[in-house]
C-alpha cells in the first residue's frame, strides 16, 4: 500500500533549539493514527512543521505526501494539496463571519469554486451532517464562542474542505465529557461519509482514543517516535503512564 504521508528522518529546530530529533512514519488513506506523548515531546511541532509553519526550520530528513515533496511547498500549496490542521486553541476572528470564513477558504483550496447561494447549500448540508445550527453562518469566527462549540466548527471546516489527510491536534484540550463526546462523534460521521479520509490525532490523554478506535498508535518522547503499534500501546499508558 503506497502511503499517502512519508516521514523519513525529520529533524526539525526552533531558534537554536533542536525539537524533532528523526521523526519517522507514514499514514495510509482511510488510516487513523493516533500520535501520544506528554507535554513538550514534540507532537504539536511536528503538526506544525508539516503545514508549512515558519517559526520551524527542517535542518534534516524528508516527508512527501500524495507523491509531492510536501517540505518544498507553501502552507497555500499544502492545504491544496489536501493537508488540513485542526489548531489546539482555535483563534477568534472579530468581524469575519463563519459562512464567508468558509467560503474563501474552500475556493482557496479547490480547483472549482462555489458561487456564494452555491456554496451556502452546500454548507448548511454540512452543518445539518454534523447537527450544527445554522445561526452559526453568520456569527463571527469563533467570537463568543464556547471551547466545546470552537471545535465543532473545525469540525465543519474539516467537513467543508475535504481534505485528504486532517491532523487534529489535542482535539480534547479544554473540552468537558459532553463537548467531547459531541466532537468525537463528529469525527466519526466524517469518516464515515469520507472512508479515504486520514487523520493524524494528536492527544496525550488515552480516553480520547477509546472513542475514535485508531488503526496505530505512535508514541513521540523527546522528539522521536519510541513506539508504535495497536491499542495496546494506549492500555499501557492508562496503566504506567510514559515510562
Amino acid at each position: 500500500m503506497i502511503s499517502l504521508l512519508s516521514i523519513s528522518d525529520l529533524h526539525v529546530k526552533t531558534g537554536d533549539t533542536p525539537v524533532l530529533r528523526g521523526v519517522s512514519s507514514s499514514v495510509h488513506a482511510g488510516e487513523t493514527l493516533a500520535l501520544m506523548g506528554p507535554n513538550g515531546s514534540g507532537k504539536s511541532t511536528l503538526a506544525a512543521t508539516l503545514m508549512g509553519h515558519p517559526g520551524y526550520e527542517v535542518t534534516h530528513g524528508s516527508a512527501t505526501f500524495v507523491g509531492q515533496d510536501l517540505l518544498a511547498l507553501k502552507p497555500e500549496e499544502r492545504a491544496r494539496a489536501g493537508l488540513f490542521l485542526s489548531f489546539q486553541y482555535p483563534q477568534e476572528i472579530a468581524g469575519v463571519t463563519l459562512g464567508n470564513f468558509l467560503r474563501l477558504a474552500y475556493n482557496a483550496t479547490h480547483p472549482n469554486t462555489l458561487s456564494v447561494s452555491a456554496f451556502l447549500d452546500y454548507l448548511k448540508k454540512k452543518m445539518d451532517l454534523l447537527k450544527i445550527s445554522h445561526d452559526f453562518i453568520m456569527r463571527s469566527v469563533n467570537e463568543g464562542f464556547s471551547g466545546g462549540e470552537k471545535k465543532r466548527v473545525e469540525m465543519l471546516q474539516l467537513a467543508v474542505l475535504e481534505p485528504r489527510l486532517a491532523i487534529l491536534d489535542e482535539v480534547d484540550s479544554g473540552l468537558d465529557v459532553d463537548a467531547l463526546r459531541i466532537v468525537t462523534d463528529a469525527i466519526k460521521i466524517l469518516k464515515t461519509e469520507h472512508a479515504e479520509l486520514a487523520l493524524i490525532v494528536i492527544t496525550h490523554y488515552p480516553h480520547v482514543l477509546h472513542t475514535l478506535q485508531p488503526d496505530r498508535v505512535a508514541v513521540l518522547m523527546k522528539g522521536a517516535i519510541v513506539r508504535e503499534g495497536g491499542s495496546e500501546i494506549t492500555k499501557e499508558i492508562e496503566e504506567r503512564g510514559y515510562q
